[in-house]
């Protein structure tokens, strides 16, 4: 098999000297820069640089190997120089090893990326008439990005990161583009950016709501599939890494010579100086170079069988517990090196304070079977660095067994799939139980505790970017992605969704009244639980999609925010309704509700009460039919101190839930829980400024589908 190919590269007679094998990537010390790349199977390695133009100016073949990682330096060279690698060794497919070295590949390393793919068959390594038996020998290199040198110096001034502690935590799910592209109030070169994201009017926006975090979707450098630029269509959501240490170049302003980076930084500083922390949403188990008939990048030019899971008995093919093609290989240490390494990398260098991992079940696989214990969740645990950061998992993938909700490690917190769908099944009349809504209700307990985890656990979410908005979950019954082209195939059809009687937008008041309570509902239910709230970015102003569950290739106005049309009333209600939980812990306990009796009173921490105001007893817990619920919390049994070591006394409350379709009268528990209750807040109506004490033992009706909030009266 083909083992060589020629440079498609002007030779540069400088010298380039030995180098280093660590650190990998390119490192400029003031004077030169030291290049460092991972490959087993390589038999040369060459160093191509480019001008600003992407012309070929140099070709190196670098001089050392050690323990595997080719690297070489060349003096002289500054940040802001363009580079690739080409990878000469075996091409043999049917043993998993794809070496051609007509393909300019990306740094894995690289800290900034400069262009985007440009679909031409030269990206391909094989001929597209015979993909299973051909070598495509065409320069891929006028049709891909190079990697680019960068100077890491940043004046970090005083930054540091905030540390909100998590029962305080209120995450705001964004997508760097969407969220300020229509923005009226910030400049137009700077919408869409990661200086649009840090721009006063958005970070008075996220302030003014009571945001404590921001989960910023994929900002890995990733690509634009084929398929869907034929089609007029982008990668939205951007889960198709292709470079695991690269800011996306698009977000940035001014993205040239490596600017994403520097903007980059400056976005987090200015949200780490009015105290938001930045999360990323991460995407390590898979890359955008696809199954066998994917394109030549990166990793799979490197040393295909190094970097992906390829199938033991035909290597021509890939696991693929992903959906996308390919998975990445955790097994290999090199591969767990560069994703730790990429990890550390955000948190020392770009400050980010946290992460969420994107089919994180997919990280735990070794061999087969979901492993908790996974040697890539044993090197998280004892690394001194991620330890010590947020760190959310996305419970699931598509392989078998890859349903993980509330089987991660005690350091982590997980995306509750249950807590969502349960909260959508009771507010649509859907038949469960009881004990199921309060379980969720109360920090999901039965997921989380026994692996010594506490409420925190629980990312608590109603919506995320991976389905209907909240709008649109209270306006449709079926998806429409017909904008998608696919035929509205794609995106899932069993929502939990209830469009309230009509389908998509209409005049009818009795169905949009119902759409306002709905949504209210909702969002009272998300911030009232214990546990983690995470609000999908612009559902506070109603935003909608048209029905379309599946956005992840609509970079228009189907998933941009329309600031304009933007919902102020919704706004006001849900900016009322988190500055509310920040103010009473009695809603974000540290701990677990016991249910015990506090010393010297038979009151609980926890009361739980029918209809008549009387105690649940264990027959009514398993009631599918049951969709009404009284829940006593205590402000006085909060178990945990302040940092201080000073004791937590907060008010009492009442909630009544009626996922009803029609008025009930609800009666209010005797004299012991509480005297007076004062009405706080009514989803049929909204917040309640006006003060109306309830006697105890009395009935108040709570309107069909509303949840009403009493707080215990003077």
């Amino acid at each position: 098999m083909r083992s060589d190919q020629d440079s498609r590269m002007v030779s540069d007679p400088g010298p380039i000297l030995p180098g280093q094998p660590y650190p990998l990537g390119a490192t400029f010390d003031g004077e030169g820069v030291n290049f460092s790349v991972f490959s087993e199977v390589a038999e040369k390695v060459q160093l191509c640089l480019f001008d600003e133009a992407g012309n070929p100016t140099a070709s190196h073949a670098l001089p050392e190997v050690t323990a595997l990682c080719w690297h070489g330096y060349l003096p002289g060279i500054k940040p802001g120089q363009r580079y690739g690698y080409r990878v000469h060794g075996p091409w043999n497919p049917q043993q998993g090893q794809r070496c051609n070295a007509a393909k300019l590949l990306l740094d894995p390393y690289a800290k900034a990326i400069e262009g985007q793919v440009q679909w031409n068959e030269a990206v391909f390594p094989y001929d597209f008439e015979d993909p299973d038996n051909s070598f495509n020998e065409l320069d891929s290199a006028p049709f891909v990005p190079k990697s680019v040198v960068i100077d890491p110096r940043f004046d970090w001034q005083d930054d540091r990161h905030p540390r909100r502690p998590w029962h305080e935590t209120v995450i705001y799910e964004a997508h760097v583009k969407g969220c300020t592209i229509n923005h009226p109030e910030i400049p137009s070169e700077l919408r869409g950016t990661y200086a649009g994201l840090s721009h006063p009017a958005f970070v008075e926006h996220l302030l003014g709501l009571g945001i404590t975090a921001v989960e910023l979707m994929p900002v890995h450098q990733f690509i634009h599939y084929a398929h869907l630029m034929d089609k007029g269509l982008r990668n939205y959501w951007g889960y198709s890494s292709i470079g695991y240490f690269s800011p996306h170049n698009e977000y940035a302003s001014a993205p040239a010579g490596g600017g994403q980076v520097h903007e980059f930084k400056n976005m987090v500083k200015t949200l780490h100086k009015a105290g938001l922390e930045v999360i990323l949403d991460v995407v390590y188990n898979h890359t955008s170079e696809g199954n066998h008939l994917g394109p030549m990048l990166c990793f799979k030019g490197l040393d295909n069988a190094a970097y992906y899971r390829v199938v033991a008995d035909d290597p021509r093919y890939y696991m693929d517990y992903t959906g996308t093609g390919n998975t990445l290989n955790m097994l290999n240490p090199h591969v767990l090196q560069l994703i730790m390494d990429s990890l550390r990398y955000w948190i020392l260098e770009m400050r980010v304070d946290g992460f969420r991992f994107d089919l994180a079940s997919t990280l735990a696989r070794e061999l087969h079977d979901v492993d908790r214990l996974s040697a890539f969740f044993d090197i998280i645990q004892q690394d001194p660095v991620i330890s010590q950061v947020k760190l959310i998992a996305e419970p699931w993938d598509i392989g078998e067994g890859g349903y993980q909700v509330g089987n991660f490690p005690p350091l982590w917190s997980e995306w509750n799939g249950k807590y969502r769908d349960t909260v959508r099944d009771f507010w649509r009349g859907e038949d469960q139980t009881l004990g199921e809504f309060a379980a969720r209700f109360t920090g999901s307990s039965d997921l989380y505790e026994s692996t010594s985890r506490r409420p925190n656990a629980s990312i608590n979410f109603v919506t995320a970017h991976d389905g209907f908005t909240l709008n649109d979950l209270v306006s449709y019954n079926e998806k429409h992605n017909e904008a998608n082209g696919e035929d509205n195939q794609d995106g899932e059809s069993h929502n939990r969704s209830w469009n309230c009687g009509a389908e998509g937008p209409t005049d009818d008041p009795e169905v949009n009244a119902l759409r306002v309570r709905q949504k209210r509902n909702f969002l009272a239910t998300l911030f009232l639980s214990q546990g983690v709230p995470m609000l999908l970015g612009g559902d506070e102003m109603g935003r909608t999609q048209q029905g379309n569950n599946n956005g992840y290739c609509q970079d228009n106005e189907i998933s941009w925010f329309d600031w304009e049309a933007g919902d102020g009333e919704l706004m006001e209600f849900c900016r009322r309704l988190i500055h509310f939980r920040h103010d009473h812990p009695v809603f974000r306990r540290r701990r677990w509700f016991q249910g015990r009796a506090i010393h010297g009173t038979d009151v609980k921490d926890i009361a739980w009460f029918t209809l008549e105001g009387e105690q649940m007893a264990e027959e009514n817990w398993g009631e599918a039919y049951a969709k009404s619920l009284g829940i006593f919390l205590n402000g006085e049994a909060i178990p945990d101190p302040t940092p201080q070591g000073h004791r937590i006394v907060d008010d009492s409350f009442y909630l009544i839930f009626n996922a009803h379709h029609e008025p009930l009268p609800f009666t209010l528990p005797p004299e012991k829980w509480a005297e007076k209750w004062e009405k706080t807040l009514d989803t049929a109506v909204g917040w309640l400024d006006e003060k109306e004490l309830l006697e105890a033992g009395s009935q108040v009706e709570a309107q069909a589908r509303s949840l009403l909030l009493l707080r215990k009266g003077d």
